[in-house]
């Protein structure tokens, strides 16, 4: 048995128990957890904003040691550290062999899937993860060798935010040099975006949040301009870009009022992407005439256009070379039983990244 946080059921406050942990099958491997981020996936799972299957445990974005691993897998060994990958590709859909495994069809989606036992009934961990616990069982192919050089708590963060923020900026906008950028909302992936910005050598980087206390945070981040989250946020936006609006705009919400904000605040023929996840019973209205007039794109992101395999190596050299400072996104570190403090802060809009130390 391990200690994990488990949510019984909808509207439960999540508590530390002692579950078990499926076999180590032939293409599985089971990993000794470092440290894990509170993700707002997460949150939506134990608010009821998506629908999981309980009891589950939380968690998709973690790092950590490989302590065991079945016949099939070659890439990894006891020993080793890893990154966990949520959304691991099969290398063999349609998506993947046209370039795109973010997209990959045996993907199950932001979803809880069935994963060991608590007091003899089935356990779901989240995204096929389940994180936040002292040890975890996975496939193989969901997890990356970590380069040497990065320190591992901070690394978890590169399992979702920094995949996501920052594969925003690079993969799907691909923003260059010189060229302007917004992002509206200021959590983990929101700085993550401020980050991906400040290394593309972006300029202006114009933050926005609903909490000024999100400044500093920002402004360590990269973001050269703040700006509290208002009706007038076009036309402020204009005011700093020389009357056009941003060459590119981030939603990392996933609220309607936020992606138009983002629309609204993009010059002719820019670019808007939304990161954030949002609810489905929720509109974004555009009229017909604004379409053809503003010539605007927009688009979503799929976790952030990132091949882990590819781009995890990547960023840990950016990380090793100071131009990726992981440390500012953590403004929390904790134990497991103070997640339910982590998600009151995320709420509360508190904050950006909690990373919750497990084996360090």
């Amino acid at each position: 048995m391990v200690k994990a946080v488990v949510v019984r059921e909808p509207g439960a406050e999540p508590e530390v128990l002692d579950v078990t942990l499926p076999p180590v099958g032939p293409a599985d491997v089971r990993v000794r957890t470092t440290a894990a981020g509170v993700c707002h996936s997460d949150l939506s799972m134990v608010d009821g904003t998506l629908s999981p299957q309980y009891p589950f445990v939380p968690g998709h974005e973690a790092s950590g040691i490989v302590a065991e691993t079945g016949a099939e897998v070659t890439h990894v060994r006891p020993g080793d550290r890893v990154v966990l990958n949520w959304a691991a590709a099969c290398r063999e859909c349609w998506f993947c062999r046209a370039g795109e495994p973010w997209l990959c069809a045996a993907i199950e989606g932001v979803t809880t899937l069935p994963r060991g036992e608590i007091g003899g009934e089935q356990l779901h961990v989240v995204l096929g993860v389940g994180g936040f616990a002292e040890e975890t069982v996975l496939p193989g192919k969901s997890v990356v060798p970590l380069p040497d050089g990065v320190p591992l708590d901070l690394a978890a963060l590169m399992g979702c935010a920094v995949l996501t923020g920052v594969g925003a900026v690079r993969n799907t906008a691909k923003v260059r040099s010189g060229q302007s950028v917004l992002v509206l909302g200021l959590g983990g992936i929101g700085l993550c975006a401020v980050l991906g910005a400040k290394v593309a050598g972006a300029a202006p980087i114009i933050a926005v949040d609903i909490s000024p206390e999100k400044e500093e945070l920002a402004r360590a981040a990269g973001a050269t301009h703040f700006l509290l989250s208002n009706d007038k946020l076009a036309r402020q936006v204009r005011g700093l870009t020389e009357g056009r609006g941003a060459d590119h705009a981030f939603e990392c919400v996933g609220a309607a009022t936020t992606i138009r904000a983002a629309w609204s605040s993009v010059r002719r023929g820019g670019h808007c992407t939304v990161v954030g996840v949002g609810r489905r019973d929720q509109e974004v209205v555009f009229n017909p005439l604004e379409i053809f007039h503003f010539a605007r794109t927009l688009t979503s992101t799929v976790y952030g256009a990132s091949d882990p395999d590819r781009d995890i190596p990547l960023l840990a050299e950016e990380v090793r070379s100071g131009a990726l400072d992981l440390e500012t996104l953590v403004t929390h570190r904790i134990t497991l039983d103070e997640v339910p403090e982590a998600f009151a802060r995320m709420r509360a809009g508190q904050g950006a990244r909690s990373l919750i130390m497990i084996g360090a």
